[in-house]
């Protein structure tokens, strides 16, 4: 396969949860790691978020990396140099976001990686880890999600952003609660 069917390939993959990989993590730090050696003066922080940052989840096995940064303009100079570093967009995607940029690195005709760029302690930024923290405190919310993530995968599985939409009452729902910190 070559590039250009791998990637037409990663784009079109349906969404297919798999169980919790404990291996999850360290890929997630290695990805960190890679980010942080290339721009260590423009990531403020880099976060793991999504379902594989959350024990015990079943995802789609592509690890969500949430990258910190000063600012939306900080966000924009970084889209040469990340594609550069590996990773794909859609320009189209990107112009319809606001409050961040979006990235993807792929093998195999498979996703391996999302990057959101997200201003750094901005509203996005706190409600990723106000998600991510609220499900891995609370064994009973994760265990919702988890079964209404199983449903809609089964519902939307070739529809990434239906799938995607139908999550966001509930990760609405979550950030809600009071004071999850």
């Amino acid at each position: 396969m070559n590039e250009a069917q791998s990637l037409q390939q990663a784009i079109d993959e349906p969404v297919r949860l798999v169980e919790y990989d404990p291996a999850w993590p360290a890929r997630f730090d290695a990805e960190r790691s890679r980010l942080r050696e290339r721009f260590p003066a423009e990531l403020i922080e880099v976060q793991h978020i999504g379902s594989t940052a959350i024990p015990g989840m079943p995802a789609k096995p592509t690890i969500d990396v949430m990258a910190g940064v000063a600012s939306m303009a900080v966000a924009d100079a970084l889209f040469q140099p990340l594609l550069e570093h590996g990773y794909v967009t859609s320009m189209e995607f990107n112009a319809s976001l606001t409050d961040r940029r979006w990235f993807m690195r792929h093998a195999n005709g498979r996703r391996t990686h999302h990057l959101h760029v997200v201003v750094y302690d901005g509203e996005l930024w706190r409600q990723r880890l106000a998600f991510r923290d609220a499900l891995r405190a609370d064994p009973a919310q994760a265990e919702r999600y988890a079964a209404l993530k199983r449903e809609l995968a089964s519902r939307h599985g070739t529809d990434r952003e239906a799938y995607t939409r139908a999550k966001g009452e509930f990760v609405r729902s979550i950030i809600a609660l009071p004071d999850w910190s």
